[in-house]
């Protein structure tokens, strides 16, 4: 059965139609009478010349310029991305075992003696069925890592792309990127049985204190050891929190300055390491 054709009445009216909507003024986009501008008409364009800024226009015709930010850093989308870190790196440490976490500075030159000891302990580590985790980069991260390496344990790196720093040293065996710091600094934390602080600058003082605050407030076991390694370095530090913070103005009490323990010699901070048991996430 033949479909009927529309009628030539139905069609001169569907033409109207079609036309009424083609044209419907609309409201112009970009400059008319009473177009207010908060910017220059134009920018600089990589190569010194001028190219067309793109506006963006209320109901009112208020216009100002639209900016062409990368998508990547969006607020909703910087969301997202955080939620993916945390899932990955929960994911990646869920695989591990028996994890040591090694802090210090990326700048510590190699030879020296806290980079010796760093590589030291964490054979002694390796050799031991530890699994060392480090933030993957040089200085004392690579002592650790290499140590884990020649002992044949698990090297772990845990990086992030700086400026200044190599992203990944030469002896990570396994390893997961992050773009934030403060996902990062919770996976370094998030499952080791045993913390060591090798000296280091302004980032190794962060996570110290982050990771004495969670244990100090419950977030943490009580039973996991904050290792401070090189007593002429962090004497100091702990001299400070001592007398400054706990006895001439009660900022922190007596069973918090216990959470520190300071070493001298790798054998000691082995000694402490051994003693700890396996942490789940």
């Amino acid at each position: 059965m033949k479909k009927s054709s529309p009628s030539k009445k139905n069609k001169v009216a569907l033409s109207k139609r079609t036309v009424a909507v083609r044209s419907k003024p609309q409201r112009p986009f970009y400059k008319s009478s009473n177009f207010v501008s908060n910017g220059s008409y134009h920018e600089q364009g990589p190569e010194g010349g001028k190219r067309f800024m793109h506006w963006v226009c209320s109901p009112q015709n208020q216009c100002t310029p639209a900016e062409n930010v990368p998508f990547t850093e969006n607020l909703y989308w910087r969301i997202f991305r955080i939620i993916a870190e945390f899932i990955e790196g929960f994911e990646f440490l869920s695989k591990l075992k028996h994890e040591v976490t090694f802090f210090g500075s990326a700048r510590a030159a190699r030879g020296t003696r806290y980079y010796k000891a760093a590589e030291e302990l964490a054979k002694m580590c390796g050799k031991a069925g530890l699994t060392v985790i480090t933030g993957g980069g040089p200085g004392i991260m690579e002592a650790a890592n290499k140590g884990a390496f020649n002992a044949g344990g698990e090297s772990i790196g845990l990086d992030i792309e700086l400026p200044t720093e190599q992203r990944r040293n030469e002896y990570v065996t396994r390893a997961i990127g992050f773009h934030y710091f403060f996902t990062r600094k919770v996976m370094l934390s998030a499952s080791a049985q045993a913390y060591v602080f090798f000296p280091g600058g302004f980032g190794t003082l962060d996570e110290a204190s982050e990771m004495i605050t969670l244990i100090e407030t419950g977030k943490m076991p009580r039973n996991i050891p904050c290792i401070f390694y090189g007593k002429a370095f962090w004497a100091p530090f702990y001299d400070w929190m001592k007398t400054t913070l706990m006895q001439e103005n009660s900022f922190i009490s007596q069973s918090d300055i216990e959470i520190i323990r300071i070493v001298d010699t790798p054998k000691e901070a082995f000694e402490i390491i051994r003693k700890t048991k396996e942490r789940e996430l």
